[in-house]
């Protein structure tokens, strides 16, 4: 049995096996990605062999008749509409958990999706974000907050996240846009049809400004009401913290905010007038020890260490060298393209495993290694 991994790394050659396997590893029911990675460590076997094996393996391993049908008989259809959309235009990306473009933070979330369709520049999903959430009615109030506090953050170098949605998402948008910064929007709906239509020009102008609008929903695919409140668990899991803007006690947004919770993210929140029933959910979660935003700085100081990276007017020249550097470091030559064990790569380098742990963090935000059961993957540049 070869000793591969879910984290493969995929040669150019490979490039489209690899992200069939991940989109019919998508249609497995109450498969996800969390259930891969331990249903690999357990029987050591990779994607391609799980998803080649007979329906007799599949049911020796404990999966049920709806699963294995999926395995056996996946939609070619929705696969072949994925590709044709992915290969027929440019400015379009699809990637899969394994590639290395994947952006970590949401890597790290419990139920990562396995594939992201995306427009416009994927490296942006790896940048310093902040989400902005809120009601989709909100009064002049959050309007002008939610516009003024997506502007300054984008003016301080941050990217801000969102859903695209009517409201403080659209308006967070938009803020953005003030200082023809970059925004990154999280779509609820098939990755071919932007909701709302009403914001399809502010989609275009996304776009236009370098931004990113992403959907781990294929083309074609139907729009389910249970669709949206699942996205928001991508709008956290991008980000390193969550704004609230505005939100009623039974809203989408505090779902936004418990998925950050649940994903160790940073919950804030802008407090209201406690006869308005918009501020009534911001005011309840900074009771329950969410950070209460009044200004620009109650935000900035919550991440001291990525203000002062960002404040840096060199740091992109910065990434550059120190990327460079790192891709000829001693550390990292002692990483194979296959799995290689944590006290192999320190017996390699003659470091101590403690600091062979930091730097390989390290080497991991920057995407140069992922880890992986068992020890580290070295990836390759695309």
């Amino acid at each position: 049995m070869r000793q591969d991994v879910a984290h493969e790394t995929i040669s150019t050659n490979d490039d489209e096996k690899a992200l069939i396997n991940w989109l019919i590893l998508s249609q497995i029911p109450r498969f996800g990605v969390s259930r891969w990675l331990k249903f690999y460590s357990k029987f050591n076997i990779n994607l391609a062999e799980l998803l080649s094996s007979s329906a007799e393996t599949l049911d020796e391993f404990g999966f049920n008749q709806q699963q294995i049908s999926a395995i056996t008989t996946p939609n070619r259809q929705l696969i072949d509409k994925s590709l044709q959309w992915f290969y027929d235009k440019e400015q379009r990306f699809l990637i899969h958990f394994a590639h290395s473009k994947y952006p970590y933070l949401l890597k790290q979330i419990p139920s990562a999706p396995p594939v992201l369709f995306g427009y416009g520049r994927c490296d942006l999903l790896s940048s310093y974000q902040l989400s902005m959430v809120g009601s989709r009615n909100p009064t002049p109030q959050g309007k002008e907050s939610a516009k003024r506090f997506a502007h300054l953050l984008c003016e301080s170098g941050w990217i801000v996240t969102s859903g695209l949605a009517m409201g403080i998402d659209g308006l967070s948008h938009q803020g953005a846009l003030i200082g023809e910064r970059s925004t990154i929007a999280v779509l609820g709906t098939a990755i071919d049809k932007m909701y709302p239509r009403r914001h399809i020009k502010l989609a275009e102008q996304i776009l236009e400004h370098d931004g990113v609008i992403i959907s781990e929903f294929a083309p074609g695919s139907l729009s389910r009401p249970e669709n949206f409140p699942r996205r928001n668990r991508i709008i956290s899991g991008l980000s390193l913290g969550v704004l609230v803007v505005e939100a009623a006690i039974k809203s989408g947004s505090l779902i936004t905010a418990r998925y950050a919770l649940e994903q160790n993210r940073e919950v804030l929140a802008i407090p209201g007038n406690i006869q308005n029933p918009l501020a009534a959910g911001c005011n309840l979660l900074i009771q329950q020890g969410a950070k209460l935003v009044t200004c620009i700085e109650d935000i900035l100081e919550e991440f001291p260490q990525v203000n002062d990276l960002l404040a840096n007017s060199n740091e992109d020249k910065l990434k550059k060298k120190s990327f460079q550097s790192l891709a000829s470091d001693k550390l990292l030559d002692s990483v194979d393209f296959e799995v290689t064990p944590l006290d192999i790569v320190a017996q390699r380098s003659g470091i101590e495993v403690t600091e062979v742990m930091s730097k390989l963090l390290e080497f991991e935000l920057r995407g140069l290694v992922t880890s992986v059961p068992g020890g580290y993957i070295k990836l390759g540049e695309k």
